[in-house]
């Protein structure tokens, strides 16, 4: 009701992670609202499996890459969780998931939220990410998602100043104010980081951040050395 009122169509309505891998197929959405716990599959390994049959598409820009198939289409997986609760956000985000609500979310939020994530724009809700992603990428965290070796050394001293801030959740127009760039230029440097490290989208970018060191839990709001 709260989606059809702001005229999303909502396409599907399923109990568990089998019948969501499937009604993805079947009715191809832009966007999954994908719950953790379910009987039968539980979201993790739904999301894998709704990300990995789907074909490559640019999650920055919102197009497929050149040489695509058209039939390819892979839609954008938002996690609903209760965060305290469960275990398994951090490696959602590793299996392709572009962000995450809490299940208290307010309805303006949840349409917004929506709408954010079919653009491609930002990642969701950045300061409980990054709690989340410090919860887990902690060396003594009892959960953790192994992210495979990402060769920071591909991208310039701007690219790694830009991850470095995408890892503290900073949006396309706060890296341009940041940076005194435009928004375009912005852009550019988010995609060409993403594709050097092949990684699906932003959320994926955060996890790397933290897991290579470049951004450390409790450092989020300490400005870094602007590279001359």
């Amino acid at each position: 009701m709260i989606l059809a009122a702001d005229g999303i169509e909502v396409c599907a309505e399923v109990a568990n992670g089998l019948e969501a891998v499937e009604a993805t197929r079947r009715t191809r959405p832009d966007v999954v609202l994908m719950d953790i716990r379910m009987p039968g599959l539980d979201g993790l390994e739904a999301t894998r499996r709704i990300i990995g049959s789907s074909g490559p598409r640019n999650r920055e820009t919102g197009g497929r890459e050149a040489g695509d198939r058209e039939t390819d289409h892979r839609p954008r997986v938002i996690i609903l969780t209760t965060f305290d609760l469960d275990r398994y956000v951090y490696e959602a985000l590793n299996a392709g998931a572009s962000g995450f609500l809490l299940k208290d979310v307010t309805p303006e939020h949840l349409v917004s939220a929506v709408h954010l994530v079919r653009s491609g724009d930002a990642l969701l809700a950045p300061s409980i990410t990054r709690r989340l992603v410090e919860r887990f990428a902690r060396p003594d965290a009892q959960t953790r998602a192994h992210t495979p070796h990402r060769d920071l050394a591909a991208l310039t001293p701007r690219e790694l100043e830009v991850l470095q801030q995408l890892g503290r959740g900073l949006s396309n127009a706060e890296l341009a104010a940041r940076f005194q760039l435009s928004e375009a230029t912005v852009k550019t440097h988010v995609a060409r980081i993403l594709a050097k490290l092949q990684l699906r989208d932003r959320a994926q970018a955060v996890v790397v951040a933290y897991e290579s060191g470049l951004v450390r839990p409790g450092d989020e709001d300490q400005v870094p050395e602007r590279t001359r």
